[in-house]
């Protein structure tokens, strides 16, 4: 639970936010968002949580097979600001309708890889209804480990650790040793009246569910 006042960060409103997580018989991993503001605001709450199904230790993501529910992302520019765009991804190296291990393409000449060192984008997800529905999956083939993604947002931030560098825990984490998938708005929406928009007021509260499910295949 946390109170964010008014003006916090440049943002109008009071912001009353409530987290709630739970582990669930079925090997999930299940994450509540409710947020309620007293005047109109932008809420995109996420979770940063960086993933490595190999375990402790085990290297980078890279081998780790993706699949993602989408047929465009929203382009950045070279700070990571989304442009406003809306790009396909066939033919792109960000297509991942099909699984595809992640470090078959992620140092490909591509122009938005350079822009994000790698990945580091948002993802236009399908099927959205505002149901939380199957979104994307990670799988590694070394130890079987699998996690599925099932949220209500509109979109996903795929983030393959790019500027981990000598991070500290019980092992020395450094580029591409772990991962994220955050759900969430597409970034930038403010300023892009083409994007889905994330602006809350004292009668629209923000509420959102996302779940990290787990099995070994």
């Amino acid at each position: 639970h946390y109170v964010s006042p008014d003006g916090e960060e440049g943002y109008p409103g009071e912001l009353t936010v409530q987290v709630t997580y739970a582990v669930t018989d079925d090997n999930a991993l299940r994450i509540g968002y409710r947020a309620r503001t007293d005047r109109p605001t932008v809420v995109n709450l996420s979770n940063h949580t960086l993933f490595n199904l190999g375990g402790e230790g085990s290297g980078t993501i890279l081998g780790h097979e993706l699949w993602i529910d989408a047929e465009a992302t929203t382009p950045v520019d070279s700070v990571l600001i989304p442009t406003g765009r809306i790009a396909p991804v066939g033919g792109t190296p960000f297509d991942f309708r099909t699984p595809a291990l992640i470090g078959t393409r992620i140092d490909a000449d591509d122009e938005q890889l350079r822009n994000g060192h790698g990945y580091d984008h948002n993802w236009v997800l399908g099927n959205f209804t505002g149901v939380v529905r199957l979104v994307a999956s990670l799988y590694d083939p070394a130890s079987g480990r699998k996690m599925e993604i099932l949220t209500d947002q509109p979109g996903i931030q795929f983030y393959s650790g790019n500027f981990m560098n000598n991070m500290p825990g019980n092992h020395v984490y450094n580029k591409r040793d772990g991962f994220c998938l955050e759900t969430q708005y597409y970034p930038n929406a403010l300023n892009n009246p083409d994007f889905i928009q994330n602006l809350f007021d004292e009668n629209h509260p923000f509420v959102s569910d996302t779940v990290y499910r787990f099995s070994a295949e």
